[in-house]
């Protein structure tokens, strides 16, 4: 994927990191999470369904489903076979499902019907790993998100793909990903960097073809012109 600046430390790399995040936070002013949502179960909902699913399908089959089961324990009541034929456009549906329902039922046994606002809850709860964790806590209780000490930057394919393109990380995991950029970004900067990343790689940060020549990040980042 991505190079390192030769002879770049720890401390340089930081140093370009904050560049880079001024730079898009001009370029992506609105950067945001784009599912629909009503509240934080449907944000939950929502996210684990755009595992492997565009953003776009995701909220064409929730404007539906959130209308079909208004309720925590709707979902928690739902027959998994229908709604497997509810959800089947996002992809992987068996096991979406299996997640999504085990999850109503456990909010509704164990955190009283809330989706926890912890990452250590959230994490508890069927189908919800690390990414998924961050994205709904910064979302949906963004204080308590900042103040978390488990909390950390939500990696997702666009993440991890500029993170190494930009030379900011070393490794291909998202776990290890994650830690590396921790290192490296303030932590006021961890939530909003996602999407920061997210929106650079679908406007110009291409997969196949980046548009290099137009990026606003191009002369701080090692494999511009290369890729």
């Amino acid at each position: 994927m991505g190079e390192a600046f030769p002879d770049e430390t720890q401390e340089t790399r930081a140093a370009r990191v904050r560049e880079l995040i001024t730079r898009l936070r001009r370029e992506y002013p609105d950067a945001r999470i784009i599912l629909d949502y009503g509240n934080e179960w449907e944000l939950l909902v929502a996210v684990i369904l755009s595992a492997q699913c565009t953003d776009k399908k995701v909220n064409e089959v929730t404007a539906r489903l959130f209308k079909k089961y208004p309720t925590i324990a709707d979902y928690a009541a739902a027959d998994p076979a229908e709604f497997e034929r509810d959800i089947r456009p996002t992809g992987f549906f068996r096991n979406k499902t299996k997640h999504i329902l085990a999850a109503a039922q456990k909010i509704l046994a164990d955190y009283g019907g809330e989706v926890p606002a912890s990452l250590r809850e959230l994490l508890t709860l069927p189908g919800v790993a690390r990414k998924t964790a961050n994205i709904v806590l910064g979302n949906a209780h963004p204080e308590a998100y900042l103040s978390d000490p488990d909390a950390g930057i939500a990696v997702d394919t666009h993440v991890s793909r500029l993170s190494q393109r930009l030379g900011l990380v070393r490794s291909q995991d998202a776990d290890k990903i994650e830690r590396e950029l921790m290192a490296i970004v303030p932590r006021e900067d961890w939530f909003q960097l996602t999407y920061l990343l997210i929106d650079h790689g679908r406007a110009v940060c291409d997969a196949k073809r980046p548009r290099c020549g137009e990026c606003v990040v191009n002369d701080l980042c090692p494999s511009a012109f290369k890729v």
